[in-house]
């Protein structure tokens, strides 16, 4: 996310401590066809075509297969695919009642958590319990420096995304398989990186989600490509997906959509240089992009990124069949004048996929939203089918699906 939580982070950091060994390996369970098969929910529609290069590994080459599974689900279960809860700490009543109630497929891990590697994986598996046929996806901030959410025995400290751009290509992406190594014996198949927004040099000290808290990996497009592409690789290599972040960058602004209502862009294109970060992984079938909630008036001036066709449209564009999740639609201050219940269907009919919701407690409203929108727009529910299939994929490639 932008930094959904830095603010919390900035004490909290200075806490996060180097711990030599590691855990021993927790397995992972064997994917499997667990979900409902209710057939009330309209067919898939077709994919966008898929790019000239496919290289693997692959977080989009089994959707075929996995609209099948989408469009066998109830509508319910299609929308609890669709949807990422935060989780703090211990589970408390909200953020149970969030997961069980509303068939929600996938959580993200919020603050910072001391415990290890054992027992990260057996929070996540005590997550997955709470809804167990929804294959259940965890996800985290793990991009080191500032965010890093995970620490304790196993997980190694990580340096800022501006220390790593010290390392070699070849250094970084080894140094990634390891850090990926620990969140693969967590249970964690998706990470919330890398940060691919190039911030100019005159705005690194101006530039507050990124810059100022050293989370980029350069200022050059070409550099922060390669140093994106190695981290997306050694995630990769070691069965996590990436959710590259933030489309289409949050290099130029001043503001941080976490705590600013109104973040603008004012200098971003389509065609600018600094979306070739994003390009690459798009080509690459990252297995997911994450979209901002600025608004880019060189783009879309009468939205937000997150909710504007025009901006999830250009990623369809460059032929991208992978996720596109949500920046935080449940916190975050740039979504406040947004009614809750509407957030989750603006993104979604944008084009979007999965859904990150920071405020546990909003998720029924959002939920409730979707599904009355789904039930009165038959175009609109034919998206949800597909985004779900999108999903489904992306949990095969990580181990947490089979479409068969």
């Amino acid at each position: 996310m932008s930094s959904v939580g830095v603010c919390r982070l900035s004490v909290a950091v200075c806490c996060i401590v180097l711990l030599a060994g590691c855990a021993a390996p927790v397995p992972t369970a064997a994917p499997t066809r667990t979900l409902s098969s209710a057939t009330t929910a309209p067919p898939a529609s077709t994919p966008a075509p898929a790019p000239s290069e496919t290289p693997a590994p692959s977080a989009t080459a089994t959707i075929e297969p996995c609209q099948d599974d989408a469009a066998a689900l109830s509508l319910d279960a299609q929308i609890g695919q669709l949807i990422m809860v935060g989780v703090d700490g211990g589970l408390d009543a909200a953020e149970r009642r969030a997961i069980t109630n509303n068939q929600v497929g996938s959580v993200v891990l919020l603050g910072i958590q001391k415990g290890g590697v054992k027992a990260t994986a057996d929070r996540v598996a005590g997550i997955a319990a709470l809804n167990p046929d929804a294959a259940m996806l965890a996800a985290v901030d793990q991009e080191g420096g500032a965010v890093q959410r995970l620490t304790g025995p196993g997980f190694a400290r990580i340096p800022s995304a501006e220390k790593q751009a010290e390392l070699s290509i070849d250094e970084l992406e080894t140094a990634t398989r390891g850090w990926a190594r620990a969140l693969g014996k967590a249970d964690i198949g998706l990470n919330l990186a890398p940060v691919a927004d190039v911030v100019p040099p005159s705005k690194k000290d101006s530039n507050a989600p990124i810059g100022k808290l050293g989370r980029g990996h350069g200022s050059d497009p070409a550099e922060v490509t390669a140093r994106t592409q190695a981290v997306i690789t050694g995630l990769a290599d070691e069965g996590v997906a990436a959710a590259v972040k933030h489309f289409p960058g949050l290099g130029e602004v001043t503001g941080n959509t976490d705590n600013a209502p109104r973040v603008v862009d004012r200098v971003t294109r389509a065609d600018s240089a600094s979306l070739a970060p994003f390009r690459a992984a798009v080509e690459g079938e990252v297995g997911a992009v994450m979209v901002s909630s600025a608004i880019y008036t060189r783009i879309d001036a009468s939205r937000q990124a997150v909710f504007s066709p025009t901006v999830i449209g250009l990623l369809r564009r460059w032929g991208y069949r992978g996720v596109v999740i949500s920046d935080d639609l449940g916190a975050a201050a740039s979504v406040q004048s947004v009614p809750a219940s509407q957030r989750a269907v603006r993104f979604l009919a944008a084009g979007g996929d999965l859904v990150i919701n920071a405020s546990p407690g909003l998720t029924t409203a959002m939920v409730a939203g979707v599904k009355k929108r789904a039930q009165s727009d038959a175009a609109f529910a034919q998206q949800l089918a597909a985004s779900a299939a999108r999903v489904l994929a992306l949990k095969e490639t990580v181990g947490r699906y089979d479409c068969g």
